[in-house]
């Protein structure tokens, strides 16, 4: 698999994002003037409260969306002029798909993306993700269903990959071994990664890179030995609480943007509620948080 255009397989593809503006369909802003620069085989966190772009602009390097000509280069290359190859992105689209809640069993789906052919990738996820074979999809918990559908995403080797909040339903060791595995695949292989996440339990030695975002913009980016300085501090107020000290540093991060942002609309001393907005259009037109 290749991002085409000339870049090589031997190399892990770096992600450049220069001036970078995107607005929804209605006229509101997405993205405000996003710069950002991820090396080759990095592992990203990126951070940012509810409707902070984060979704936006994992949909935009995906091909999900279109990005304006010039703004997103992937492996040195423009994608949207030369095709977009060895990406998986797996968000909200991808784990709602129905098929995963059928009367199907585990080894029909995972045959289905390639299982047959990638045998020995398919066995160690199946290890990892502690899949049981007898599953049938409608029979399962969604935690359980969550586990093969990740085996899915993955089974075909990648060369970027985008996660959106995917491991919500994962427990801690599912979850811990995933990660781990990631970890590996960008240290065999040349790849990269930018995960997305609110659930930083023992991530402090997992990521290289944060991405810090707010309100369309991103407000920091670098590697980890850029933010030593501020993780070593914590969190709120710089007192070390007990918590991880990267969740610290995240919680600071989220109530700068909070103070930054002010109260939402409807909610300074106007009076409304939320039974105020049933049947009046409050509900199922917003726009998926990222």
């Amino acid at each position: 698999m290749a991002i085409q255009g000339g870049a090589s397989d031997e190399i892990a593809p770096s992600i450049d994002v220069e001036s970078l503006n995107y607005a929804f369909p209605d006229g509101t802003t997405g993205l405000k003037d996003v710069i950002l620069y991820l090396p080759p085989g990095s592992r990203t966190l990126l951070i940012g409260a509810n409707g902070a772009g984060k979704t936006t602009l994992l949909r935009l390097l995906s091909g999900k969306r279109m990005a304006p000509s010039g703004t997103v280069s992937i492996a040195g290359v423009d994608p949207f002029k030369h095709g977009l190859e060895g990406v998986t992105y797996l968000g909200l689209e991808w784990v709602l798909n129905p098929i995963v809640r059928t009367d199907i069993d585990v080894p029909t789906l995972l045959s289905s993306v390639g299982g047959d052919f990638y045998t020995d990738r398919r066995d160690e996820l199946v290890s990892i993700l502690d899949i049981d074979l007898n599953w049938h999809m409608h029979a399962v918990s969604d935690g359980e269903r969550r586990r093969v559908q990740l085996a899915m995403g993955l089974l075909r080797p990648w060369r970027i990959l985008l996660l959106d909040e995917i491991t919500v339903d994962l427990d801690l060791l599912s979850r811990s071994n995933f990660l781990q595995f990631l970890k590996k695949e960008t240290e065999i292989r040349p790849c990269t990664i930018v995960y997305a996440t609110h659930i930083l339990d023992n991530l402090a030695e997992w990521p290289t890179h944060l991405v810090h975002m707010s309100l369309g913009r991103v407000k920091k980016w670098g590697s980890m030995k850029t933010f030593d300085v501020e993780v070593r501090e914590g969190g709120q107020g710089g007192k070390y609480n007990g918590n991880s000290q990267l969740g610290e540093l995240v919680l600071k991060w989220l109530q700068e943007d909070l103070n930054e942002r002010g109260p939402r609309k409807g909610r300074s001393g106007q009076g409304k509620t939320y039974e105020s907005l049933e049947g009046k259009g409050g509900y199922g037109n917003e726009k998926v948080n990222d």
